[in-house]
């Protein structure tokens, strides 16, 4: 899978449950910083995560996830070796 279709379901999902702006997404945006998202919203995150690419999220391994671009990557990461 590529990295550009992650970032495409990554953002259609954002845009339409977390009610943001096309602009603030970007793949440098700090998750909690700037798209202000707590930790209750990761579930919800974690949730698509595993039905639309098809593996369990691990929190642990969610620790380092801190910008857009780092899920973008750990989605990636995790589809393409699993």
């Amino acid at each position: 899978m590529l990295k550009e279709k992650v970032a495409i379901i990554v953002n259609e999902f954002l845009i339409d449950e977390f009610e943001l702006e096309e602009e603030q997404i970007k793949p440098g945006a700090q998750l909690k910083d700037d798209l202000e998202i707590e930790s209750l919203d990761f579930i919800d995150i974690a949730v698509v995560i595993e039905k639309e690419f098809g593996f369990k999220v691990v929190g642990e391994e969610m620790v380092g996830v801190r910008t857009l671009d780092d899920l973008y990557n750990y989605i990636l990461n995790k589809v393409n070796n699993n």
